[in-house]
């Protein structure tokens, strides 16, 4: 071989060892046919999608958790969020749902049972009367209610637990109209 002919062998190598480094992506090996070994999932790149995550409280009280998730691999995304139920599905996004065997936290920090104008147990978004109605119970009986329990809801009796929450409902079921 001549000097020439090396020369121009090794120019052809550097460029193919560019072309490699830095042009040749997994995508275009695997239509090449490249990775002997590999299965589809470990040839595919990486997917990021809008996860939205719905927490559905006792209270009714729907929270929403919007994230941004890469996956590599399904297996490992599906075991991620096995205690969600899958709701929705695109490829642009996922809405998985998942029941909370308690009170929201907006009735924890913010929420009264009360008596609304026309009589029906309420829980509201703040002390009745100045506030919004954020669920509604049941129609009470006001006259076979005592007059401390009437006083009560009229100011407002703070929801802190599930437990208290419970309890309140149970109490004032006595006292509502029959249908």
């Amino acid at each position: 071989m001549t000097i020439k002919v090396r020369i121009v062998f090794m120019v052809m190598l550097l460029i193919g060892a560019f072309y490699f480094t830095f042009f040749y992506t997994e995508e275009k090996q695997a239509a090449d046919g490249g990775g002997l070994n590999e299965t589809p999932a470990e040839v595919a790149s990486a997917h990021t999608i809008t996860v939205i995550l719905e927490r559905v409280y006792l209270d009714g009280e729907v929270s929403e958790e919007i994230v941004q998730e890469t996956i590599w691999s399904m297996e490992d995304f599906w075991a991620a969020y096995e205690d969600w139920q899958l709701m929705d599905m695109t490829e642009e996004q996922v809405v998985f749902q998942k029941r909370v065997d308690d009170i929201s936290p907006l009735l924890k920090t913010n929420g009264y049972f009360g008596i609304s104008d026309n009589g029906v147990l309420s829980i509201f978004n703040g002390k009745p009367g100045q506030a919004e109605i954020i669920q509604s119970f049941f129609q009470i009986d006001v006259e076979k209610l005592e007059s401390k329990r009437h006083d009560d809801l009229v100011k407002g009796i703070p929801i802190k637990s599930k437990q208290e929450y419970e309890e309140v409902l149970e109490q004032f079921k006595a006292y509502s109209v029959p249908k």
